[in-house]
């Protein structure tokens, strides 16, 4: 399965958010292959959305997220990693937070990164995410169009009733928390939180 296109990233990001769910993002690491379906996203737009990490500007931090669409956006918060993949046309600072997968390639090694052992478990959450499948700052930047870190749409089509949108976990009341920008499949035993 191909990587998904550069024309996918473009599409508005809410969009890209309810589209990656299902697809399947995979990590190529030296110590094997390990990734999964995508279960769980949150959109963060450059307009009127206080949560988002460009809301003030363009910073150290996060340049790659004003960087070309298809690429990582990686950031440490509270001693975890976190990725997200850079929508909108370059300038424009908007992306997807991967909050959840399903896992389906490398539970074993996932497994040992994490000292978890229950599938459901290993990436129902963004940190969670990172650290099963090795995601770090140095992919800050990195192509998510080609390996080592990709994202492919599966041949199953989901059906809209399967996606639950809602408002985003862990935001601030002030920052946003109202908007209904965060996605998930609804039957889904792993994601992060209902």
């Amino acid at each position: 399965m191909p990587p998904l296109p550069q024309s996918f990233y473009l599409q508005p990001t809410p969009q890209v958010a309810r589209d990656l769910l299902g697809c399947l993002l995979i990590h190529e690491t030296p110590e094997g292959p390990c990734g999964g379906l995508i279960v769980e996203t949150e959109a963060y737009l450059c307009a009127d959305d206080p949560a988002c990490h460009a809301a003030l500007g363009r910073t150290k931090r996060n340049a790659a997220m004003f960087g070309p669409p298809g690429h990582a956006y990686v950031y440490r918060i509270h001693q975890v990693f976190c990725l997200n993949l850079v929508t909108a046309p370059e300038g424009v600072a908007e992306a997807v937070l991967l909050r959840a997968l399903e896992p389906t390639v490398g539970a074993d090694l996932m497994r040992r990164r994490r000292g978890q052992h229950a599938l459901k478990d290993l990436c129902s959450g963004p940190g969670k995410l990172c650290q099963a499948l090795g995601i770090t700052l140095v992919h800050n930047g990195l192509s998510v169009m080609q390996p080592p870190l990709y994202v492919s749409r599966v041949p199953a089509s989901l059906r809209d009733a399967q996606v639950t949108q809602t408002t985003r976990v862990g935001i601030h009341p002030d920052k946003g928390a109202e908007l209904p920008l965060r996605f998930y499949l609804g039957d889904s035993p792993f994601i992060s939180r209902r």
